[in-house]
């Protein structure tokens, strides 16, 4: 598992518990009271931790490999799933997964960024960076859900739309400016929340809605805390107080 450097601490006394429960599973001897006081100073580690996070280190929990991801959500949260493929135009786009769901028993049109757990899923989902054909296809869907009557729900998670030649060629910038009109021109009920990673014009592309809602540990922000530090202070190392200065997360 991947440990951000704030969680150390933490994860250092949970080795400690780990040994006290073999030890007493192994000699069989009652450890219960030392087990019981590092349980609770395992907790109150924990919750001083999460209780006090800087916007940097909320941050890193919003990049974390091991969160959910669009899909995990919709697993866990909504019934009778369909996806749907294509933008009519150029093809499919693995990293804007949509298509119709329940939720409650309500019919909606979900549509979302997808990003990877390992190198192969990365590759697939081009890192949660979605093509012009991923905004054309998210657009398509909602033109469906208006056409049915059904609510939308977007759910935002990416470091940004994907910046390549390719992407360039065919007109991201118009296709996310495109979908800003006709999100605004709606005629059913659109619901935007923020998962981890909000980042700038891709984000935008499904994200005017009628309620926008965010996670405790998401960010929302027109440029990430390296992009603004290497642009003030000409240097990465400086994102922490990119961070702080951005009001990018969701306390903010």
């Amino acid at each position: 598992m991947q440990l951000l450097e704030f969680e150390k601490p933490a994860a250092e006394l949970e080795r400690e518990l780990d040994k006290l429960r073999s030890k007493a599973a192994s000699q069989n001897i009652d450890m219960s009271a030392e087990i019981s006081i590092m349980e609770g100073k395992l907790a109150d580690t924990r919750a001083s931790i999460y209780k006090n996070l800087t916007p940097w280190q909320r941050v890193q929990i919003a990049r974390h490999t091991n969160r959910p991801f669009m899909l995990d959500y919709v697993a866990l949260a909504f019934t009778d799933f369909y996806e749907l493929h294509g933008d009519r135009h150029i093809g499919d786009d693995a990293s804007m997964p949509g298509g119709f769901a329940r939720i409650g028993g309500q019919r909606v049109v979900i549509i979302g960024h997808q990003k990877g757990r390992d190198t192969k899923e990365n590759l697939k989902r081009n890192f949660g960076s979605a093509h012009p054909e991923g905004y054309r296809k998210a657009l398509r869907l909602m033109k469906l859900a208006e056409k049915f009557g059904l609510p939308v729900i977007t759910l935002i998670d990416t470091p940004g739309a994907f910046p390549g030649i390719g992407a360039e060629e065919r007109n991201i910038a118009e296709a996310i400016a495109y979908n800003l009109r006709e999100m605004m021109l709606l005629k059913v009920p659109v619901i935007a929340v923020v998962l981890g990673e909000g980042g700038s014009g891709g984000a935008l592309g499904i994200g005017v809605a009628d309620r926008v809602l965010m996670l405790e540990n998401a960010y929302y922000s027109v440029i990430s805390p390296e992009g603004c530090a290497a642009i003030l202070w000409k240097h990465r190392k400086h994102a922490p107080e990119a961070a702080e200065a951005m009001k990018l997360v969701a306390p903010d």
